[in-house]
Formats: structure tokens, C-alpha cells, sequence
């Protein structure tokens, strides 16, 4: 099944569905669902014309997360073994949807993320090329993967990666789902993607320093959530090793020189970074409590996930 989130998409809607491949090897039906995220157009209105049978709305524009996570479900809900997610400004060429879904019919992996090849997109700026082959070395080091496109919205999940990954952000899912697939051990891999030409600017973000601040805050956020006590602990040993080292300072003019009263201040501030640095550590320990919590409610959202799926012999295998 392949979802296509929308916001007021009615010019390049046609572009992007007359890419999308009727048929495709080893697949039985090919599905595409709209998620109507507070569309004023006529988006609704031209998919139908289109062909398109499952649409999702909402009244209201609730972000770019939301739609991809709500479409999400009612992919999962119904029956697809196969998700694929593309955007409605034509950004990524349809036509490579076969090329993206098989290593998963291989079952050589759950998620397959497409790599525009930033460096050679050409109407990215040098900019925005520098800092999306950055970001992407940043972001795969923190997930112990190689993905040279984390930002790249041109995806295929199996339905157990669709099931296991947890929907924790409003505002884009490539990084975080990029994190949470290695910290979860989710066989991933990258396939070079064509791109189409540029159609509109970016509903997303204003400006790529937006962009990257953001999703540096989604990368923190997601990876502190599944490394906090190294993290916190890390920090705490750190700040603890400069209090000691103020500390044996202090003995060291206290014991063999006639100043000691003169370092009194040292001291003190040893004193505080110890137990600033044990306060960090408690940090550590609590927030990988909660993170133990995290992980089995994210636990229980799966088993219900699959326990609310259709049956296999109940549904047709969708991409």
C-alpha cells in the first residue's frame, strides 16, 4: 500500500499518481492512500479522479507526523504487508517504488530508505547539500547505521517494521525512525532513488537552518531516549573527574605549601561539580528507567498492533 501525506497538493497530486506503478512483480494489488491533512483544495477531489479509493481525512492541518502516523495505521488496519511512503509535491520518482520494495520481498530487510544522492540533486542548493551529507553522517553514527539519505521521505516498511517503530514526533519522521531502527536492530538498507524537477518550495520548513535545528532536536531527543544512562552518565563521570581533580588540587597546596587558605574556592567548586556529577548519574539511572518503561509500552503498542490486524487469510498482499 503506498500513502501519500497532503496538504493542498492539487497541482503536483497528478504528477506524482501518474508515477506510481498499477502492477508490480511479486506483488498482488498495488493500494495508494491519500491522508487529507486539512486540505482547502481541491486534493481530495483530483485524487478521486485519479483512481484513488482509500482516502483519510482530517478537519484540520495536524502536521506532517501525524498524517504519516495515522496513515500508518490504516494501512496496517488494512492488511498491507508492504507501506510505502512518497510526498504529494512530486518530489520522488513513482517509478522506482519496484526498486524500493525488493529487498523486502528478498527478505533481505524491514525498511528500505531511498537515497536521492543529495550531492548530485541539482536544484539543492551547495548548502543544503553540505548539510543534508552532514546531518546524514551525524544521524547514522548515532544509529550504528549507513544511511547517506536520512532525510529522504521515499520509504518501504515491512508491516513488522511498521508495527515496531513508534510514532513520537509531529513534526517529520525520517530521523527519528532512522534512530529507533537501529537502536531496535531493524534490518535497514539504502537504494539510490531518481528524483524528479522541483515543482513548489518546501511546506516543511521555512529555511534549511530550521530544518536542521529541528531535526538535531528530534536526533537528541530520540537518542536520549534510548541511550540515556550512557549519556547522563558519560557527563556525570566527566564533571565528577573535574571535581576530583579541583579537589586533589586543594590537598596537594593544603599539605605541602603555605597558600592552602588562598584555594579555598577550589574546594568549593569541587565540591559542587561531585555532586553535580552524582546528580547527573541519578539522572541517567532514572531516565533509563523510564526509557525500560518506554520500551514495553512500545512493546505492548506492537502486540496490539498485532492482535487488531487482520488475519493473513483474510487479506491480500498489498505494497
Amino acid at each position: 500500500m503506498i500513502q501519500i501525506p497532503c496538504l493542498n497538493e492539487e497541482e503536483t497530486l497528478p504528477a506524482t499518481l501518474s508515477d506510481i506503478p498499477k502492477q508490480i512483480d511479486g506483488i498482488d494489488s498495488v493500494e495508494i492512500v491519500i491522508i487529507d491533512d486539512g486540505c482547502t483544495d481541491r486534493t481530495v477531489e483530483v485524487a478521486r479522479e485519479h483512481g484513488v479509493e482509500h482516502v483519510l481525512s482530517f478537519a484540520a492541518n495536524r502536521g506532517l507526523g501525524h498524517a504519516f502516523a495515522a496513515g500508518i495505521d490504516y494501512c496496517l488496519h488494512a492488511g498491507a504487508d508492504i507501506i510505502v511512503n512518497t510526498d504529494g509535491d512530486n518530489q520522488y520518482f513513482g517509478g522506482d517504488i519496484p526498486k524500493l520494495v525488493a529487498p523486502i520481498l528478498a527478505g533481505n530487510a524491514d525498511l528500505v530508505i531511498g537515497d536521492r544522492e543529495p550531492a548530485k540533486v541539482k536544484h539543492f542548493s551547495f548548502v543544503k547539500k553540505t548539510l543534508q551529507v552532514v546531518g546524514s553522517r551525524v544521524i547514522s553514527r548515532l544509529a550504528g547505521l549507513d544511511v547517506p539519505d536520512v532525510a529522504s521521505g521515499f520509504k518501504a516498511y515491512s508491516r513488522e517494521a511498521a508495527m515496531r517503530l513508534a510514532m513520537s514526533t509531529d513534526f517529520d519522521h525520517t530521523v527519528d525512525h532512522v534512530i529507533q531502527a537501529g537502536r531496535k536492530r531493524i534490518p535497514t538498507v539504502s537504494v539510490p532513488i531518481r528524483t524528479n524537477d522541483k515543482l513548489r518550495e518546501s511546506r516543511l520548513f521555512s529555511n534549511v537552518s530550521q530544518f536542521i535545528l529541528r531535526s538535531l532536536h528530534i536526533a537528541v531527543r530520540v537518542y536520549s531516549t534510548y541511550g540515556a544512562m550512557a549519556i547522563f552518565s558519560a557527563l556525570g563521570a566527566a564533571t565528577i573527574m573535574a571535581g576530583v581533580t579541583l579537589g586533589v588540587r586543594f590537598i596537594y597546596y593544603f599539605l605541602f605549601t603555605d597558600s592552602s587558605d588562598l584555594h579555598v574556592q577550589s574546594l568549593i567548586l569541587a565540591a559542587i561539580l561531585m555532586l553535580a556529577g552524582f546528580q547527573m548519574v541519578l539522572t541517567g539511572i532514572v531516565a533509563d528507567l523510564i526509557s525500560s518503561s518506554r520500551g514495553i509500552l512500545e512493546e505492548v503498542s506492537y502486540r496490539l498492533r498485532r492482535v487488531e490486524s487482520p488475519e493473513k487469510k483474510d487479506r491480500t498482499d498489498d505494497a
